[in-house]
């Protein structure tokens, strides 16, 4: 009987539209799936998109033979994504969530399509598989809405009390402690009581960041507290003096440093010259040097900052004043014996670090801008006086010193730009080491630049000398620095001994962990072998280290099966992306073609740091996940006659519009830049899916305990939400625990809790350290990208949690907010 005749108007409408959408949805995977085939991808596209295509059309026809034909291939679909990664949430729902609902409308279509046949209508079968597949597409939405453990926690851990004798007083250093521990001894806030907290106070800096791609202000600072104060710095090098229990403002140094790109302050220094001064114990250990601020003189207590524009700051505590014993009125000029070093070519966002009586400043040296850039020089300087007492060249171990008359410091050499660590019981600096300058290609790098790139470097405090070296990445082409402050622990052995040690990760989710004494590894590293690329004058290492005797978080080697979407169809493109690159694991070298680097020089673990609990020996860490597609252009030989004529760095010629400002623009796709100097541009982007979502399965970003007894990981479970954030720049408002991008650290307490506010969304939460169950949460005003820290006031006793809240990468909600959360009184 002719479909006309068969059904009214209306059901004839519905039946072409649902067959016209099969056949769309078909002719994609066909087309998309046979691209996928050229490249070697999976045969299921293609078949699948093949049937769907004749379902559709028999839909069209109103043949009940289309229903069934899809519901067949969504059989076909279950078994093959079952076959393909198991039971896995996020991967299933990529695969089947879309198909279902599919399903779902093709099923209660069939009574309309048998009518159009002239059949019995037979309703209810297929009304009631529609509902048995709607509940079950109800359940995976709400599936969605609860956190998919990657690893679940087997037990949990025993509070222990804080002795009163080791309670904290003060968070006086970056990282609380001189060894960056990140773990607070206080435990008036517990897994127990956490969900009571609520806000103390909100003070507003009136250092409000602009900008939300990376490349101009950022708030990523972790206050300091001393006494009764809290101490904070904002993106401009503001600092600002606040009452640890109203946070009412004492005093603010408005510096309002400036510069093209890149304004933030990590952190800030404490000096107390009226302390006892620490010496050493260790055997053969340097003396720390004393130092004296004469009596009644401002500064006896003393703030110390590096800014953007290369300075070093000494502020009186108690006051806000510049230090008038320190440099020139408490400044010292960083650029002097650097040689050119335009903004924003050299900077400085992490703290000083204290060495006893030194402080020892690093600098940020700009990425993939040019072969002559300034040195990585790490520098100590009097902490009373800002006279240079040492220096640390990479390229001439030589210069300890300011540099010859007429000279300077070695240039583009390895630089320092996170924050270090100081261990006072052997009176040693450990150094976290990025690369030598250009990042991603080394056709001109020094045997010293390959001794030092990419390592952890121990210096002695007081003379600056280097005493070990640890190397992570050999002639490193990724970006993969070591980024974040490495962490003092004792590390335990199987027997029950302990060993001082060093732990840290990379961006390329490895975690090491060194003797503090010989930077001899402690547990298994093995040299792999890897594949060399084809750039010209490229010095590849044949082998590449992996910390296989620790975790290795996000840095597993992708396939197609791990390529992911919000739905099928973007998800085909991402595989058809994935397979149409080069891509060799980890430590795939960058060519001319086009490359994908995972976990790329934004992913793995960053400068947040990781945070330890040494009462249950675990140690907690906060990764991202986003890869870098990466591609090489040869220049045009006038280009790199013109990147060469500026040897010396003198008078840097005027820059193009397509130059790399120095700023985050190349890590999210601003076209091919000029590496200049060198025979070649780079271009790098995110690999994305066409919704602007990372291309491989989630988690993107989590949270992880590792258990430092076991070397095992106890849990790993997804750490924020899509709720404020989306694809085209649209925030989805459903907070889905997909786990996000991080890019800030925790703090670890001995409350069984774990504190992170560095996420796309815009709460600060905690979780139970034992068991990485979330127990609170906090709406914040914007998102944050600054470390959680606590502290318990010396006048009321009261524990506080605090978090600067200026705004999270990529969104464009910005503040000035930092805000301090307590237990009712």
């Amino acid at each position: 009987m002719p479909l006309a005749s068969s059904i009214s108007l209306p059901g004839r409408i519905w039946l072409i539209v649902l067959g016209a959408v099969l056949l769309l949805a078909g002719a994609f995977f066909v087309v998309g799936g046979g691209t996928l085939l050229t490249l070697g991808g999976s045969w299921y596209f293609v078949i699948a998109g093949l049937l769907i295509c004749v379902a559709g059309i028999q839909v069209i026809r109103g043949r009940p033979s289309g229903a069934w034909l899809f519901t067949l291939v969504f059989i076909g679909t279950v078994i093959w994504s079952v076959w393909e990664v198991g039971f896995a949430f996020w991967p299933l729902v990529s695969r089947l969530f879309a198909m279902a609902i599919g399903l779902v409308f093709v099923l209660l279509s069939l009574p309309l399509l048998r009518r159009a046949s002239d059949l019995p209508l037979r309703s209810t079968p297929a009304f009631g598989a529609a509902g048995v597949l709607a509940v079950l597409c109800a359940a995976t939405a709400y599936g969605m809405f609860i956190p998919h453990p990657e690893v679940k926690a087997a037990g949990t851990t025993t509070l222990k009390a804080v002795d009163a004798a080791a309670e904290q007083r003060n968070w006086s250093h970056y990282g609380n402690d001189a060894g960056g521990t990140r773990f607070a001894a206080l435990d008036q806030i517990t897994r127990e009581n956490v969900s009571d907290l609520q806000v103390a106070w909100t003070y507003h800096t009136g250092d409000t960041p602009l900008s939300p791609t990376g490349n101009e202000a950022e708030d990523q600072q972790t206050p300091l507290q001393i006494g009764d104060r809290v101490f904070l710095c904002t993106p401009h090098n503001n600092v600002i003096a606040l009452d640890a229990d109203t946070g009412k403002e004492i005093w603010k140094n408005q510096i309002d440093a400036k510069s093209s790109v890149w304004n933030r302050c990590r952190g800030l220094s404490y000096f107390d010259a009226t302390a006892p001064l620490e010496q050493p114990t260790a055997n053969g250990a340097t003396p720390v040097t004393p130092a004296v601020v004469a009596q009644g003189a401002l500064c006896q207590r003393r703030i110390l900052m590096n800014t953007i524009t290369a300075e070093l700051i000494a502020l009186d505590a108690d006051t806000g004043a510049f230090c008038p014993d320190f440099g020139n009125n408490g400044r010292v000029d960083l650029k002097e014996g650097l040689g050119a070093a335009p903004d924003p070519q050299y900077q400085l966002t992490s703290p000083p670090t204290i060495a006893g009586t030194t402080a020892v400043v690093g600098g940020r040296i700009a990425d993939n801008v040019q072969v002559d850039m300034p040195g990585g020089v790490v520098r100590g300087f009097d902490v009373i006086t800002g006279a240079l007492r040492w220096a640390f060249d990479p390229g001439n171990p030589a210069i300890t010193q300011a540099p010859p008359a007429g000279q300077s410091y070695t240039r583009s050499t390895p630089n320092v730009w996170a924050s270090m660590t100081y261990d006072p019981t052997s009176n040693t600096v450990f150094m976290p080491v990025g690369s030598p300058s250009v990042d991603l290609w080394g056709g001109t790098r020094t045997e010293l630049d390959h001794k030092y790139g990419a390592s952890v470097v121990a210096l002695d405090g007081t003379t600056g000398q280097v005493k070990w070296v640890f190397q992570t990445v050999h002639n490193d082409l990724w970006d993969f620095d070591v980024p974040m402050q490495p962490t003092l622990i004792d590390f335990p052995a199987a027997d029950g001994a302990t060993t001082p040690a060093v732990i840290f990760g990379t961006k390329a989710g490895q975690i090491y962990v060194v003797d503090r004494a010989t930077g001899k590894p402690l547990t298994e590293v093995t040299e792999q072998p890897v594949k060399a690329a084809s750039i010209a004058r490229e010095q590849y290492s044949p082998t590449q280290p992996r910390s296989v005797g620790m975790p290795q978080i996000g840095a597993q080697t992708l396939t197609e099966a791990d390529m992911w979407g919000a739905t099928p169809f973007d998800q085909l493109l991402c595989r058809i992306a994935f397979k149409g690159m080069r891509y060799e694991g980890l430590y795939t070298a960058p060519d001319t073609d086009r490359s994908l680097s995972f976990p790329g020089s934004l992913g793995g673990m960053n400068w947040g740091g990781l945070s330890v609990d040494p009462t249950t020996g675990y140690a907690f860490f906060n990764d991202m996940r986003l890869g870098l597609w990466v591609q090489m252009f040869p220049q045009e030989p006038q280009e790199v006659a013109q990147s060469n004529s500026n040897p010396t760095g003198t008078n840097p010629p005027e820059k193009k519009a397509e130059e790399n400002n120095g700023g985050e623009a190349p890590n999210t796709g601003m076209g091919a830049v000029p590496l200049k100097g060198t025979p070649y541009s780079v271009n790098k982007n995110r690999f994305l899916s066409q919704l602007g979502i990372p291309c491989q399965k989630p988690p993107f970003g989590t949270l992880t305990a590792v258990d430092l007894k076991t070397r095992q990981i106890v849990w790993q479970v997804p750490v924020g939400t899509v709720q404020d954030t989306g694809p085209f720049g649209f925030k989805m408002r459903a907070p889905i625990p997909v786990g996000m991008p991080t890019l800030g650290g925790t703090l670890a307490t001995q409350g069984g809790l774990v504190f992170i506010a560095g996420t796309q969304d815009y709460y600060l939460r905690a979780f139970d350290s034992g068991t990485g169950t979330e127990v609170w949460k906090a709406r914040l005003p914007v998102g944050s990208q600054g470390g959680p820290m606590t502290y318990k006031s010396p006048k009321t006793g009261k524990q506080y949690v605090v978090i600067s809240a200026g705004g999270a990468r990529q969104s464009q909600d910005r503040g000035d907010y930092v805000i301090a959360y307590a237990l009712p009184q």
